[in-house]
């Protein structure tokens, strides 16, 4: 659900309103891979730190860059301060990188007894599905965020939580996530697997017998033992997984978080950035608009066609570098021209979605005051 327009010109994200607003206490940052998400998601807390907020940003991305420009070491589950940052406003910022496994662990750890959980935490089966299976990082990621919101609001540690999404090819998976995991746990399979063990079903043992005996030939007998055991020792969660992922989708959709679209000026990134405009809009979510980073610009006034025109006319050789200069500025215009179409494109097919353009940097982002400046380009209206 767009937000409305806030002051500035018509169309255009304030992203300093979003992070001045102390009702919204959850930004979810999502957009395709490569597209600068964990770049913005840190720019974004660290602007909302400096500015009074005690911020927190979750990130998915576990390249050692974002590290390195909050200024630490490494980034592990557990979140840790940022040093380096203005507190004068009274703000505070800490970071922290999502361990699938770990999390998953704490989950398994919290929810049953220790019995239970040595159990579940040595076996097979669990331990490929909590490193590796298919849309369990996406779900990780909702339950450290519900982790952490949990934590704020019993100790005030923080009072903004930033989550950089998993940067998944399909735009339906952050959403769809907590429900296809809960399935799997819940499933007919895993439930049919427990079924010999209980009362009324011991009529259905035989068959089960015959099936499970096709299945030890097909599979490996040490495999169905493995989802077997996992499966008993797992049911207990069963329940807990449904009612967090509601909850979980309940806390995205309240008026407490809100999302914000990232995505570039390229064909397939505003492919993506459309998929999850429009999921988003369909499932209510709260949307504040979208970023769109590295868009080029260029403060000279002169066409593509004009600079090459005047590159063809002076001679290469006594003029070799005003002659190069013009043909790259000619293949910027193109660039800039390109985007501009795309940009137009999207803007006209979804009027209603407040949008940011951050310029492309001649740098990387590899420390603070770069986070500043990219915090600074996102904030700037017009």
């Amino acid at each position: 659900m767009p937000a409305p327009t806030r002051p500035g010109r018509p169309g255009e994200l304030d992203v300093d309103a979003i992070l001045a607003d102390r009702s919204i206490e959850i930004i979810v940052c999502c957009g395709a891979g490569g597209v600068g998400k964990t770049t913005t998601s840190a720019a974004l807390a660290l602007r909302a730190a400096e500015a009074g907020r005690k911020a927190v940003v979750l990130t998915i991305d576990p390249a050692r860059r974002l590290a390195q420009s909050l200024g630490l070491g490494e980034l592990d589950n557990t979140p840790h301060p940022v040093n380096g940052i203005d507190t004068a406003a009274g703000g505070s910022l800490d970071a922290a990188m999502l361990d699938m496994k770990r999390t998953f662990d704490e989950v398994v750890l919290a929810h049953t007894t220790p019995e239970k959980a040595a159990q579940i935490l040595r076996n097979p089966f669990y331990v490929a599905l909590s490193s590796s299976f298919a849309g369990t990082q996406e779900y990780m990621a909702m339950e450290k965020l519900g982790q952490l919101h949990q934590q704020s609001k019993a100790d005030g540690r923080w009072d903004l939580i930033i989550v950089d999404t998993p940067p998944a090819r399909s735009a339906l998976d952050f959403l769809d996530a907590p429900e296809h995991l809960s399935s799997l746990l819940e499933g007919r399979f895993l439930r049919l697997l427990l079924a010999p063990a209980r009362g009324p079903l011991r009529l259905m043992s035989v068959g089960f017998n015959l099936v499970s005996s096709a299945m030890n030939k097909i599979l490996g007998g040490q495999i169905i033992t493995d989802v077997q055991t996992f499966a008993t020792a797992f049911e207990t969660l069963f329940g807990g997984f449904r009612q967090r992922a509601q909850q979980t989708f309940n806390l995205l959709a309240s008026e407490h978080t809100t999302f914000v679209v990232v995505a570039t000026a390229d064909a397939d990134a505003l492919r993506e950035a459309a998929y999850f405009v429009d999921r988003l809009d369909e499932e209510s979510m709260p949307l504040s608009g979208l970023v769109v980073n590295r868009v080029h610009r260029t403060e000279l006034p002169l066409s593509a066609g004009r600079a090459q025109a005047l590159a063809e006319e002076l001679d290469p050789v006594r003029h070799p570098v005003a002659s190069v200069a013009l043909q790259q500025h000619a293949a910027l215009m193109q660039v800039i021209e390109r985007e501009r179409i795309l940009l137009d494109r999207f803007a006209a097919a979804r009027t209603r979605i407040l949008t940011t353009r951050v310029p492309a940097l001649q740098t990387d982002v590899s420390d603070l005051d770069a986070l500043r400046l990219v915090g600074d380009l996102l904030a700037v209206q017009g």
